[in-house]
C-alpha cells in the first residue's frame, strides 16, 4: 500500500527538483525581441539581476518568452526574491499566449498547489509531448487512481519513460511499482512505452514545423470555475458500526509523512471491509505504518484484505497487535 500513496509523498518532495528541471528548458527558446536575447545572455553568464531587468519590458508588452523566463526567475529566486504567486501568474499569462513550456510548468504548479482538476489536462498534454516530469505525475495518477483512471500498464510505461530521461524520483517509483504490478503487465508496459515515445516524438516534430511557419501552438488553459453554492440540507445520519474487539491487523500502507497515513485512513475507514476496526499508527524508524486493528482471526483479516484488493487497494495481513 506504500506505493498507492506515494504520489502525495513523492510530489511533495520533488517540487524544487521539478522547478529546477524547468529552468533548464527556460533558455532554449528563440526569443522574438533583442531584449529577451540580452536577458538570456545575462542569465547564462550568471547575471540574474540584469536578466530580469532585460525581460521586464518585453514581458509588459506581452512577449511570451520574456513572461516565461521571468516566471522561472521568480520560481527559483534568481535576480528576484522567490515569489510563487507571481511565478504562477506569469506562467499562466505566457501559457495563454501559446507558450508550451509555460503551460507545462503551470500545470505542475497547479497540481502541487492542490488544483489537480485544473492541472490534469495540462499535465496530460505535457506528458504527450514527452515531458518526464509530467509523465511521472501522470504515471502516479494512473497507478493510484487519483485524478486519472487506474491503469497500471500505462502507469508503468510512463514511469519507465520518465526514468529513462533520468528523473531520479521515477527510478524510486518504479522500484515501488515492481512490488505490485504483475510481470505480464510490466511486459505490456514496455511495448506501450515505445508507442508513447514515438507519438511524443511525432508531436514535437509537428510543433517545431508549425513554429517554423510562424504558427502558435494550441494551448488550452483551464479556466477557474467557481461552483454554485449548494442549498442547505440536513445530512443523513449513519449509525457508527460496532467496534471490533479482535487483535488481528491489516496493514494499509507505510509512509514517510505520518499525515499521509491519516489521509488514507480518512479515505478507507468507511470501506465495508474495515467496518468496526480502529486506526493504528505504528512508527518504525522514519516510516509510519497504518494498520486497521480489530479482526477476530487471521481468516477474517485475510477476507477483509481480499475485499480491499478487489477495489484496487493494496494491503497485507500484519499479525496480532
Amino acid at each position: 500500500m506504500a506505493a498507492i500513496m506515494m504520489s502525495k509523498l513523492a510530489i511533495a518532495q520533488t517540487r524544487t527538483r521539478m522547478a529546477a528541471a524547468g529552468a533548464v528548458l527556460a533558455l532554449v527558446a528563440a526569443p522574438a525581441l533583442a531584449d529577451v536575447k540580452a536577458g538570456v545572455d545575462a542569465w547564462s553568464a550568471g547575471d540574474y539581476t540584469r536578466a530580469v531587468v532585460e525581460w521586464q519590458g518585453p514581458a509588459a508588452a506581452g512577449d511570451p518568452d520574456a513572461l516565461f523566463n521571468l516566471a522561472q526567475a521568480y520560481r527559483l529566486g534568481r535576480g528576484v526574491e522567490i515569489d510563487n504567486v507571481r511565478a504562477r501568474a506569469l506562467y499562466e499569462q505566457a501559457a495563454r499566449l501559446g507558450h508550451v513550456q509555460a503551460a507545462d510548468n503551470y500545470g505542475l504548479m497547479l497540481f502541487q498547489e492542490g488544483e489537480q482538476g485544473r492541472a490534469m489536462p495540462l499535465i496530460k498534454d505535457a506528458s504527450d509531448r514527452g515531458d518526464p516530469r509530467a509523465q511521472y505525475v501522470l504515471g502516479l495518477s494512473h497507478f493510484n487512481a487519483d485524478y486519472a483512471q487506474r491503469d497500471w500498464v500505462r502507469a508503468y510505461a510512463l514511469m519507465t519513460l520518465a526514468n529513462a530521461e533520468g528523473l531520479p524520483q521515477a527510478r524510486d517509483a518504479l522500484a515501488q511499482m515492481d512490488q505490485y504490478v504483475p510481470e505480464a503487465q510490466r511486459a505490456q508496459a514496455q511495448s506501450l512505452a515505445r508507442e508513447i515515445a514515438a507519438e511524443a516524438t511525432a508531436r514535437r516534430q509537428a510543433q517545431l514545423a508549425a513554429a517554423d511557419l510562424g504558427a502558435k501552438p494550441a494551448v488550452v488553459v483551464p479556466a477557474v470555475v467557481t461552483p454554485a453554492p449548494k442549498a442547505a440540507s440536513t445530512p443523513p445520519v449513519t449509525p457508527a458500526p460496532a467496534r471490533k474487539a479482535g487483535k488481528w491487523r491489516v496493514q494499509l500502507g507505510a509512509f514517510g509523512v505520518a499525515a499521509n497515513a491519516d489521509r488514507l485512513w480518512g479515505q478507507l475507514a468507511r470501506h465495508a471491509a474495515l467496518s468496526g476496526t480502529r486506526k493504528t499508527l505504528l512508527p518504525s524508524g522514519k516510516i509510519t505504518r497504518l494498520l486497521a486493528t480489530g479482526f477476530a482471526s487471521e481468516a477474517e483479516a485475510a477476507r477483509a484484505c481480499t475485499a480491499l484488493k478487489r477495489d484496487g487497494k493494496a494491503c497485507l495481513v500484519a499479525g496480532q497487535g
